[in-house]
């Protein structure tokens, strides 16, 4: 059995150490990008390699491609493949946010082709609630070949562009709502949202405990913000690419699948000065 969304903390005890299964710490602060790395040398699931948003799941910045640009794909699948990923592998990814940042290796893994590969839900909290060990040791990886079949999963910043003419696609926001009407802007230099974008705080996919919600509660509220739009026709955005692939989980795991991502988000789009800003229910013209 592979598991292509969720996967619950028995499961993956049963497979801790199942040579064809691979574990992802994704712990990351972006207020203090060294906390997740220090967080997985004083203990992390057995097994578990370190993924550090920045350095491993995000590609290098210019000013104009947003906070976490992605990756070139060869060095992205490379360095899985120093991990030991295969075609065969089960890769399981987890944090300590509800699977905010998890679920950016998810997708990642998905756009380069990879579909066995899922968030563990809950992440180390519900780990540790269970009784389950931590361990400081550093894992040895049995490098595997790693073959990209890329997938169509991205839009560009000229395709939203063009989108708020043509309307062909649904663009949804997964930041938190006053950083979406232009308010509490602590990450970017400018508030505000694309013009035409919905908002679905990515938050609202977890219950009070850290897991995600039931995918029936989920597929009712994603199909009402989705107004009729097919999900093949929707793309998610956030701050910089991050959690919006917390909505595009949630909405996998809601059986709505193939939508899109915009890599770039708000803070690729707000870097030029000439594309309209939305605030509140007004908007800026260049």
């Amino acid at each position: 059995m592979s598991h292509r969304t969720l996967v619950d903390c028995a499961a993956l005890a049963a497979h801790l150490w199942d040579p064809d299964w691979r574990i992802f710490d994704c712990r990351h602060l972006l207020s203090d990008p060294a906390a997740g790395q220090q967080a997985y040398r004083a203990g992390h699931l057995p097994g578990a390699f370190f993924c550090h948003l920045d350095d491993d799941l995000s590609g290098p910045k210019n000013g104009r491609n947003g906070r976490h640009p992605l990756p070139d794909p060869q060095e992205l699948a490379d360095r899985f493949g120093a991990a030991g990923v295969s075609c065969g592998t089960q890769v399981v990814a987890y944090d300590d946010a509800g699977g905010a940042f998890a679920a950016r290796l998810w997708w990642l893994l998905r756009w380069l082709g990879h579909d066995r590969v899922a968030v563990l839900d809950g992440g180390i909290a519900a780990w540790l609630a269970e009784g389950r060990p931590l361990s400081a040791a550093v894992p040895k990886g049995q490098p595997a070949t790693f073959v990209i079949q890329r997938q169509d999963r991205v839009v560009s910043t000229d395709d939203v562009l063009a989108n708020l003419a043509s309307q062909r696609f649904r663009l949804i926001d997964a930041r938190s709502p006053d950083r979406f009407r232009g308010e509490n802007e602590t990450l970017d230099p400018l508030g505000g949202h694309i013009p035409g974008a919905d908002n679905r705080f990515f938050r609202d996919n977890l219950d009070a405990d850290g897991r995600f919600r039931p995918a029936a509660e989920l597929r009712r509220e994603f199909t009402e913000i989705l107004a009729g739009f097919d999900a093949r026709d929707v793309v998610m955005s956030c701050g910089s690419g991050v959690t919006a692939c917390h909505n595009l989980l949630a909405m996998e795991l809601a059986g709505l699948p193939g939508a899109r991502l915009y890599a770039g988000s708000w803070s690729e789009w707000c870097s030029d000065p000439a594309r309209p800003i939305a605030c509140r229910t007004s908007t800026i013209a260049a």
